[in-house]
């Protein structure tokens, strides 16, 4: 069969338009020496130079900087709406949160409502993270320092706040815990192992690291304690006395433990400033120098930031309440335990934004700043926000103790001390991120098939066999 002329053109044309691009992204990658993903990069640069440029006026300068109001404030929140929006690629799931709190709001399936909502958190917090930098670069260090520890873990002591109003201390004390460990394993771990593959061996301040991680130890001791001494007392006392005690024990420990968190700041921000310092000189200056000043943050003034966080902390504390609420019916379709959500799924919706962060600095090499997202992170929630909540349970009446289960106990001290000694050097490799990552796997699993109604009177009586033996 004869083929037509005008078909025979057009294929000929589609062959010489395929092998031009062929030859052209062939001689881009050998002779140019640029990437695939460079390419698309470059792309990406030029989109986003596109959108900048309608911030501009024909004469190329900014609209935002223009001398009339009716121009300046609009083009000045567009500008800057965008430089937020696009602050972190997790942002695209701000899509979720109308949706979710819709869903939620005419209780619709609980299924449903709870991965809206999950995946509206993530976005949320990463929002809560780019507004808290922002505002702590204008109000120095003390302060800044102050911003951070307050809205670092917001998240976490959004959720735990709205579980404990409910009356769901399992979900308060399994998030806590979780965050602890998602921070300390999976988080590090991934800084350890991204950081890694690029650089063959990566140094960080061990001095610092070791003070981080001392107090990670205190701070395991606290949950150890009240949980051995639950066990210890036996049957020799009944449930209610054995529970006033151990919220004497847990109050009294809280205050310690502020306190003792309390001191850290004044060591860190003053009397030892020094040691600290040590982490931002290397990236004040250098190759990264110009990138290091971009993300200083001058996206967001004062005011703007201090109304972002606002915003975002009730969006956060919305989309918190129909996740928490969503909970009970979760547990009884899905099958999956109360701790096992507390403690694996709830900490990936408040760590998402610092994971990003950790990870990306860490392929920078800035492993200093690696640690003290990911370490510095866990010990806010150790020292600072578990015992706030316990304080807080205390004046609303609820029974918020540290008597965690033997067996999460167990499994906390396990992680510090794995960390402990993979930190204590000063050195990282990607060997040592996926032994923390395969730990993180592991404790996963065992909490996927770890029961609800394994309390703490199981290891009681099993205490008061082993005794009697």
């Amino acid at each position: 069969m004869t083929e037509h002329p005008a078909a025979s053109k057009m294929r000929a044309n589609f062959r010489r338009h395929a092998s031009g691009k062929i030859s052209q992204v062939r001689n881009v990658t050998e002779n140019g020496g640029e990437s695939l993903a460079d390419t698309v990069n470059h792309h990406i640069n030029e989109h986003s130079a596109l959108l900048a440029s309608t911030f501009q006026n024909s004469e190329g300068q900014p609209l935002y900087a223009d001398d009339r109001t009716w121009v300046r404030w609009p083009a000045s929140f567009g500008y800057t709406s965008w430089q937020t929006l696009t602050s972190n690629p997790v942002n695209f799931l701000l899509v979720f949160v109308p949706i979710g709190i819709a869903f939620g709001a005419t209780h619709g399936n609980p299924t449903v409502v709870f991965i809206l909502n999950f995946l509206a958190i993530i976005p949320l917090a990463s929002l809560l993270s780019f507004a808290t930098e922002e505002i702590s670069v204008k109000l120095g260090q003390t302060l800044g320092g102050l911003m951070n520890a307050t809205f670092g873990n917001a998240v976490e002591l959004i959720v735990s706040i709205v579980a404990l109003k409910n009356g769901e201390i399992r979900i308060v004390q399994a998030s806590m815990l979780g965050s602890i460990l998602s921070n300390i394993l999976l988080v590090l771990g991934c800084c350890f192992f991204a950081g890694g593959i690029k650089h063959k061996e990566q140094h960080f301040n061990s001095t610092v690291a070791s003070t981080m991680s001392s107090l990670m130890a205190v701070s395991t001791a606290s949950l150890i304690i009240p949980a051995t001494l639950y066990a210890a007392m036996g049957s020799s006392k009944t449930h209610d006395k054995k529970t006033h005690n151990i919220l004497i024990l847990s109050h009294g420990t809280s205050i310690i433990l502020l306190i003792l968190y309390a001191l850290y700041l004044f060591f860190q921000l003053k009397t030892h400033a020094h040691l600290f310092d040590e982490e931002s000189e290397p990236e004040a200056s250098g190759e990264d120098g110009a990138e290091g000043e971009q993300a200083e943050g001058h996206v967001l003034k004062p005011p703007a930031a201090g109304i972002a966080l606002v915003i975002v902390t009730i969006a956060v504390a919305v989309c918190a309440e129909y996740l928490v609420n969503s909970i009970d019916s979760i547990v009884e379709s899905a099958h999956i335990s109360r701790t096992f959500i507390g403690l694996i799924l709830l900490p990936i919706v408040g760590n998402a934004a610092e994971h990003v962060t950790a990870v990306v600095v860490a392929t920078k090499n800035k492993m200093d700043l690696a640690i003290g997202v990911a370490i510095g992170s866990s010990m806010q929630i150790a020292l600072l926000v578990t015992p706030f909540l316990v304080i807080l349970g205390w004046i609303m009446g609820e029974k918020m103790s540290l008597q965690f289960e033997i067996f999460e106990t167990v499994v906390f001290f396990l992680a510090v001390l794995v960390t402990n000694y993979l930190i204590s050097d000063g050195k990282s490799n990607y060997l040592e991120g996926a032994m923390l990552i395969g730990m993180y796997i592991i404790i996963a699993l065992a909490f996927y098939v770890y029961p609800d109604d394994n309390t703490a009177e199981g290891a009681s009586t099993l205490w008061s066999t082993m005794s009697q033996r």
